[in-house]
C-alpha cells in the first residue's frame, strides 16, 4: 500500500524527517506516535504530497507521490489537525463542494454525501450551519469530508479532539468500520486512543523511526528491571549472552537501573535468576530486580526522553 523509502524532509538547515523508511500494509490502522516537533505532521504532508522530499521517494498504491499527486490524492481522504472548515456554509452543501473538488461525478454526490453523514451520525445536522456547531460536531464534519470519498488511504489527525466519551466511542467504533476497505493511518498525542483502535505503532523522535512494532507484541513482551552499581563495561561482560540492556536511569546512591526486553513473559521469567546469579558471580551488587509488562505510555515517555533505541 505505502513505501516510503529513505525519506529526508530540510527546511533550510533544519532536518524535520530524516532517512526515513515504512511499509505499511492495506486494510492496517497505524497509530503515530512522537513529541512535538517530531516530525509527525511533516510526514503526513508529504504522505498527502502537500510536501515533497527532499530525498528519498513515497510510493502509495504503486504511484510515486511526487509524480502522480493528484492520482494518488482522489485516493486519500485527510483530516488535518486543526479540521479547517467552511464556518458560514451548511453540512450538506459543505460535503457536496468537497465532492466537487474530489472530482467525483455529480450524479453520485447524493450517495457519497448520504453515506458519510450516516457514518458520522450526521444526518440530523444537515442542514445547519456549520458554525452553529458544537466543537465535537465540527470534528466530525471534519471527519465526514475526510471519508465522503471512500478513500482507499485515510488520515487522521488528532480525529478525537473535542469529542466527548460517547462521540469517541462512536468514533473508535468508526475507524474500526472503515479499516475493513481502507488502511487508516492515526495521529495523535492520545495514548489510549493507538490502544482502542490500532493494529500497529510507529514512533517518530527527532524525524527518525524509534520504533514500530504491532500492539499484540508489545503487549506479550515482558522486560526485567534490575538496579545494580556495576558500570557498563562490567554489565556489557556479564550480560553478553543477554539481549542489548538499556540504561534508564541514574540515582543519587550510584546505582542505575536498567532494562532488558524479551518477547515473552515465560522467557523473561526464566532469564531472572540467571541474571541474578551471573551479577552476584561477577561479586556486583543487585539492588533490585523485577519483571514488568511494558506500557505503551512507558515506551513512548522512554523514547520521547531518548533512553530506548530504535525497534522494529
Amino acid at each position: 500500500m505505502i513505501k516510503i523509502n529513505n525519506v529526508s524532509r530540510h527546511y533550510g538547515t533544519f532536518v524535520a524527517v530524516n532517512n526515513l523508511s515504512l511499509t505499511i500494509n492495506s486494510g492496517e490502522v497505524i497509530g503515530l506516535l512522537g513529541h512535538n516537533g517530531a516530525g509527525k505532521t511533516t510526514l503526513l504532508k508529504m504522505l498527502t504530497g502537500y510536501l515533497e522530499p527532499t530525498d528519498g521517494s513515497i510510493i502509495v498504491n504503486g504511484h510515486n507521490i511526487c509524480e502522480e499527486r493528484r492520482l494518488i490524492q482522489q485516493e486519500i481522504g485527510y483530516l488535518p489537525e486543526n479540521c479547517p472548515l467552511y464556518p458560514e456554509m451548511e453540512v450538506a452543501p459543505f460535503l457536496r463542494h468537497i465532492a466537487n473538488l474530489h472530482g467525483l461525478p455529480e450524479a453520485e454526490h447524493g450517495p457519497y454525501i448520504a453515506s458519510a453523514l450516516a457514518l458520522t451520525e450526521l444526518q440530523d445536522r444537515a442542514w445547519q450551519r456549520i458554525e452553529t456547531l458544537s466543537r465535537g460536531l465540527r470534528q466530525r464534519v471534519g471527519v465526514a469530508q475526510a471519508i465522503l470519498n471512500k478513500p482507499r488511504l485515510l488520515i487522521l489527525d488528532e480525529p478525537t479532539n473535542g469529542l466527548d466519551p460517547t462521540q469517541i466511542k462512536h468514533m473508535r467504533s468508526l475507524i474500526r468500520h472503515l479499516a475493513k476497505s481502507t488502511t487508516v493511518i492515526i495521529s495523535t498525542h492520545i495514548l489510549q486512543e493507538v490502544q482502542a483502535t490500532c493494529d500497529r505503532v510507529i514512533i517518530i523522535r527527532n524525524g527518525c523511526k524509534a520504533l514500530d512494532a504491532r500492539l499484540d507484541k508489545l503487549q506479550q513482551g515482558r522486560r526485567l528491571i534490575f538496579t545494580t552499581d556495576a558500570t557498563e563495561e562490567q554489565l556489557a561482560t556479564i550480560l553478553s549472552t543477554f539481549p542489548d540492556s538499556q540504561r534508564l536511569a541514574n540515582n543519587h546512591a550510584g546505582h542505575s537501573q536498567y532494562v532488558i526486553s524479551f518477547d515473552s513473559h515465560d522467557h523473561a521469567e526464566k532469564q531472572a535468576p540467571e541474571l541474578a546469579k551471573l551479577l552476584i558471580e561477577a561479586k556486583q551488587r543487585l539492588f533490585s530486580l523485577q519483571i514488568e509488562a511494558p506500557s505503551l505510555e512507558t515506551i513512548f515517555g522512554e523514547i520521547s526522553a531518548g533512553i530506548t533505541g530504535e525497534q522494529a
